[in-house]
């Protein structure tokens, strides 16, 4: 039987960064591609982002019957821009240099269409939104 208390706070691992290279094209000195540094978020902190990007929406012919739409796009870019360690992109000299405000705007300034998409893959990834629960229950058995 598995004791209750390996739940317990302190008995958690804490969720780790991890250094992606998001793009080949942003080299340091040693013309290697540059490390981004990514986490993982609290569930709750999801909820927030999640709800950032939902409004109601009227039912046409309906009346005063609204139903609940997101705006996927939306959400991954903010999850993305939270997850997201280094570079800074709520730095303004960083956004300044691409003519940009907001960090949401600069990252997809930033990477290409095909980096974002992987970037925002990795992001899920990290946030374990890409694991199912027969993969979990596998892990738990080996």
């Amino acid at each position: 039987m598995i004791d209750f208390k390996i739940f317990m706070k302190p008995n958690a691992l804490p969720a780790q960064t991890e250094k992606h290279i998001a793009s080949t094209r942003f080299v340091g000195e040693d013309g290697k591609p540059a490390a981004w540094e990514i986490q993982a978020i609290t569930s709750e902190e999801d909820e927030a982002i999640r709800k950032s990007c939902t409004k109601k929406v009227p039912i046409p012919g309906k009346g005063n019957q609204f139903t609940v739409e997101t705006d996927y796009n939306k959400y991954l870019g903010l999850l993305a821009v939270r997850c997201t360690v280094f570079p800074d992109l709520e730095n303004s000299e960083l956004q300044d240099s691409y003519g940009v405000m907001g960090a949401d705007k600069l990252l997809k300034t930033m990477l290409l269409p095909g980096e974002y998409a992987n970037y925002l893959s990795q992001i899920q990834q990290i946030n374990r939104f890409d694991i199912t629960t027969e993969e979990l229950v596998d892990e738990v058995k080996n």
